[in-house]
């Protein structure tokens, strides 16, 4: 059974221009799959048609099984967890601590069950130690832990990431990023990946490449960053690593093109 099943999907905000013009896209279960293109190609309105925070104009979507209609979608959300761009936009509580028990109390959690369920899952993301403290006095990657505490502990099988690291520094784009690949290998969580950045969609097993509003490529990250002439047409930057393997082939080095920084550098050490 796929995770999400979209069919012929149409959308538009005033209704007369579209937004995504029929969008036809599998995700399967427990895959790690990346949307990526500008801004403006439909992106986060994608994101939003999937939990039913926005109804589409035309065409179908199916998340796990069930058809998304007004009926079920509150059951749906039961299942879909999203951590937005601005993680200061999702904080509830007065501490961590009350932010993460804040989902529990929606899904009427006994009391007495919430305190093993935050402290089980601050740890996971490394925030036990700030479970009395308050939301801003946290890092931008600090909070981003916290949501996704806070998704975790309501054990969804799919989680929507809706450009969560773009206002983060490298080292807490590096430590969400590790967080979310870990979630997927290890808890088997179905991810959905919007972003605009290559480097973290290159870490994903299918890359979805949207522009105006439709899907224009969409494969496995080495077969559609390879189409170099596609990326530059649309004005998509390489990932950073796969640029620089391409240099180092180009210099006559005998290196082959990777997609992740950890392998570029074992094809560099191994020339020496």
């Amino acid at each position: 059974m796929e995770a999400v099943h979209i069919e012929n999907l149409e959308f538009s905000y005033d209704g007369e221009t579209p937004v995504l013009k029929g969008i036809t896209l599998n995700i399967p279960r427990g895959s790690y799959t990346a949307v990526v293109g500008h801004n403006g190609s439909g992106k986060s309105t994608l994101a939003k048609l999937i939990i039913g925070l926005l109804e589409p104009a035309a065409g179908k979507i199916e998340v796990l099984g069930w058809p998304l209609t007004e009926a079920t979608a509150s059951e749906i959300r039961d299942h879909v967890g999203i951590v937005f761009q601005n993680p200061d936009n999702q904080f509830i509580g007065s501490t961590v601590a009350d932010d993460i028990a804040f989902g529990l109390e929606n899904h009427c959690v006994p009391t007495e069950e919430m305190q093993p369920l935050i402290e089980e899952n601050a740890a996971k993301v490394g925030m036990l130690d700030y479970l009395n403290a308050e939301p801003t006095n946290l890092s931008g990657g600090q909070k981003q832990r916290v949501a996704i505490a806070g998704i975790l502990a309501m054990s969804p099988d799919i989680i929507i990431f809706d450009e969560s690291t773009s206002m983060l520094d490298p080292q807490g784009k590096a430590s969400v990023n590790a967080q979310i690949r870990k979630l997927n290998k290890e808890k088997n969580i179905t991810i959905l990946s919007i972003t605009h950045d290559m480097d973290e969609a290159a870490q994903a097993e299918h890359v979805v490449v949207l522009e105006k509003g439709k899907v224009v490529a969409e494969g496995k990250p080495e077969e559609v960053f390879e189409n170099e002439k596609m990326m530059k047409d649309l004005k998509l930057d390489l990932p950073f690593a796969l640029k620089a393997s391409k240099a180092f082939e180009k210099a006559g080095m005998a290196v082959r093109p990777v997609l992740s920084l950890d392998e570029l550098v074992e094809e560099v050490c191994r020339l020496k």
